[in-house]
């Protein structure tokens, strides 16, 4: 059975943002719970210090690599928490974000969350993601 997705908006405004409100997932086989994904090389260190652009775009690389290794892609995120240290330069390049997931033709509902730090005080973003295939 193919996974069936089915938007859920009573208000317009959060598609402007590129997200859903809530989607309503059926016929999946497979959950994957994604851990946060941040600026972190295959090494285990933290990447461009002081550059949310590069940062954002380093995360997502890095979520797409766990879903890769689960046999998935970012247009199998249902879910996608983000979290920053800097909210305003965070939108600032958010369409780093939007862009992508837009090209896998996906918009999960998403939560943004300003933080004081993350657990490596170098990283500004992190990304946390649900997906089901």
């Amino acid at each position: 059975m193919a996974v069936e997705r089915t938007a859920v908006n009573p208000w317009a405004w959060s598609l402007e943002l590129g997200y859903n409100q809530a989607e309503l997932v059926s016929g999946h086989t497979r959950t994957l719970f994604c851990a946060g994904q941040s600026a972190m090389s295959a090494e285990g260190k933290p990447r461009h210090t002081g550059d949310m652009a590069a940062q954002l775009a380093l995360s997502l690389d890095n979520l797409q690599a766990v879903l890769g290794e689960a046999g998935m892609s970012l247009a199998n995120l249902v879910r996608l928490d983000v979290y920053t240290t800097d909210v305003d330069r965070l939108f600032e390049h958010y369409g780093v974000l939007t862009s992508r997931l837009g090209a896998a033709g996906v918009a999960p509902p998403t939560t943004m969350l300003g933080v004081t730090r993350l657990a490596i005080p170098d990283l500004m973003v992190e990304l946390e993601g649900t997906a089901v295939a």
